[in-house]
């Protein structure tokens, strides 16, 4: 199983969000636990919530997602809303707890 279903998006924005967040389930129903964002150039807010219902899609499937490569842009985005530990553990400091609702 290769972990490069995810280098052809080059964009996460509002644009391609619906397209991006769908590919990403579809990866993950077929049981892919490693994203590769290192493509992508283009991220605007909207971004973030895709990545989010990733990481809830996988969550749910029990298993573990890790987005790697992330780009600055996508890296800023995810510090500004505060979201770094939800979207990739990797990012964060400290471990992200994922149980507490």
């Amino acid at each position: 199983m290769s972990d490069n279903t995810m280098q052809s998006l080059s964009a996460l924005t509002v644009d391609n969000a619906t397209a991006a967040l769908e590919h990403g389930l579809a990866a993950i129903r077929a049981g892919q636990t490693v994203f590769d964002l290192g493509n992508v150039v283009s991220v605007d807010s909207a971004a973030v919530s895709v990545m989010l219902a990733w990481q809830r899609a996988a969550a749910e499937a029990g298993i573990r997602l890790e987005l790697k490569n992330l780009p600055p842009a996508l890296r800023s985005l995810t510090k500004l809303y505060g979201v770094c530990s939800l979207v990739s553990p990797a990012l964060a400091d400290s471990p992200a707890d994922l149980h507490h609702h």
